[in-house]
């Protein structure tokens, strides 16, 4: 799968993408927000990974602003944040995440996950 992966953090970003790679997906990352929509916009991915916590554009808006695209409905978005509350996942909900994950994340599970999700995904949109 084509994977974007998004955080501020570049340690995180640069370690999640190589073991995305490592498990067979395509990664690339962006370090922002507004980043990731511009790199989503010109090769939509499958999947986005995308931290919530990011400055400027957060991950709530990149989710919304992907979703308002047409390119953008089908793809999984997974909420990747340390914010865990109730709350923290209804708003990841309403911002159009499918998934809302908890940092730190284990990679292999989240690899193995990923093709499922998207299968979920987009038998849900088709029926």
């Amino acid at each position: 799968m084509r994977i974007l992966v998004a955080d501020d953090s570049r340690d995180a970003v640069e370690s999640l993408a190589m073991l995305l790679e490592f498990e067979g997906h395509t990664a690339t990352v962006a370090h922002d927000g507004e980043e990731a929509l511009s790199m989503a916009a010109i090769e939509p991915p499958d999947v986005a990974i995308l931290d919530i916590g990011m400055p400027g554009t957060s991950g709530y808006e990149v989710a919304r602003r992907i979703r308002a695209q047409p390119w953008g409905r089908a793809m999984l978005l997974v909420a990747a944040t340390g914010w865990g509350q109730e709350e923290d996942r209804r708003r990841a909900l309403e911002a159009g995440f499918d998934r809302h994950l908890i940092k730190p994340m284990d990679v292999t599970e989240l690899a193995q996950s990923l093709p499922r999700w998207l299968e979920d995904k987009r038998a849900a949109l088709a029926g």
